[in-house]
């Protein structure tokens, strides 16, 4: 497995374990109110600076683990970065939509803030999913 795809491995899963801790708190804070009163800035900050700080943590620890392959990128890995980024990205522009529409219709912050939070966490995702099939199952330029 090469540096990089340990990397992606490494953002799949600190995007995805972020994202559900940050549920869990938002709807344990839930507790017989309305969700879209419960106080969800400072726990979305800190999920998301979070998930910053334990993706480059990680990075990290897969560097000094593996040493010799911390700095080996290839063409291969270039291509599979950016092809799985493209994969990715149509979920930002679409989550920039909605949100704008949700912004349009007066919908509560609340929704509005965490469409877009969603939305870069199945970008993130569906990134990551693009470039590890890549890596699996073979890349060839197009």
């Amino acid at each position: 497995m090469s540096f990089e795809e340990k990397n992606t491995w490494i953002y799949a899963l600190v995007s995805a374990g972020a994202f559900a801790a940050y549920v869990v708190t938002i709807l344990g804070r839930a507790q017989g109110i309305p969700l879209a009163e419960v106080p969800y800035v400072g726990a979305m900050l800190w999920s998301i600076g979070a998930a910053i700080v334990a993706s480059i943590v990680g990075r990290v620890i897969v560097a000094v683990v593996w040493p010799r392959d911390a700095d080996r990128t290839d063409q291969r890995d270039r291509e599979i970065h950016r092809f799985g980024e493209y994969v990715g990205q149509w979920l930002v522009g679409i989550g920039a939509v909605a949100a704008l529409l949700l912004a349009m219709a007066e919908v509560p912050h609340f929704w509005i803030a965490n469409e877009l939070y969603l939305a870069f966490v199945l970008s993130a995702l569906l990134s990551s999913a693009a470039k590890l099939v890549a890596y699996r199952r073979g890349f060839q330029l197009w």
